[in-house]
């Protein structure tokens, strides 16, 4: 049976699941972000009571179709942001579209409806995040940073970094070494 957890974003999330499903008696054939694979199906029961073993951690049972799309699509953006190594050039539309079997102005107009923000500007969002991560604790060039992050130049990146924090990129990565000196 397959399972999908909202606000499951990281490895201690996954093994969070995992004992919480053991603790009712069943096995997990794969635990992914944001989704779990049983191998036995789970009863009304035992699906009230893994709603509530998960809503006292956190974490939250999906179970709406456009919900659960919206949250996919959050995990897969963050996936590639965050924790992708392949080659990052790659359009996140047509991958989105891909990897949840939609058409992406189907998949764009729930998540804005939704999100209240469009796809395009929760990218920014989490590429932002992504950037002051990698800015504040690593010594990463900008060049380098912007490959990563699929921006077409760092000048571009630069532009996108200032114009959601007020900052340029070198601006705040000088910052964060300060405070880390004080």
């Amino acid at each position: 049976m397959r399972l999908y957890i909202k606000y499951m974003v990281s490895a201690r999330c996954k093994m969070v699941v995992q004992t919480e499903l053991e603790k009712l008696g069943f096995q997990c054939a794969t635990v992914e972000l944001g989704i779990i694979e049983t191998l036995t199906d789970l009863t009304t029961e035992d699906l009230a009571q893994l709603r509530e073993n998960l809503s006292r951690v956190g974490l939250e049972l999906l179970e709406d179709k456009k919900r659960l799309l919206v949250v996919q699509m959050k995990d897969a953006i963050i996936e590639l942001i965050y924790h992708s190594e392949e080659i990052p050039n790659i359009n996140y539309s047509e991958y989105l579209s891909e990897k949840l079997g939609h058409d992406y102005t189907y998949l764009s107009g729930i998540f804005s409806e939704a999100k209240g923000i469009t796809v395009q500007q929760f990218i920014i969002m989490k590429k932002t995040e992504r950037l002051k991560e990698l800015l504040a604790n690593t010594d990463m060039s900008l060049a380098d940073i912007a490959y990563k992050l699929n921006y077409s130049s760092v000048a571009h990146l630069s532009n996108q970094f200032k114009k959601n924090t007020g900052l340029s990129p070198s601006t705040y990565r000088e910052m964060m070494m300060e405070s880390r000196v004080s």
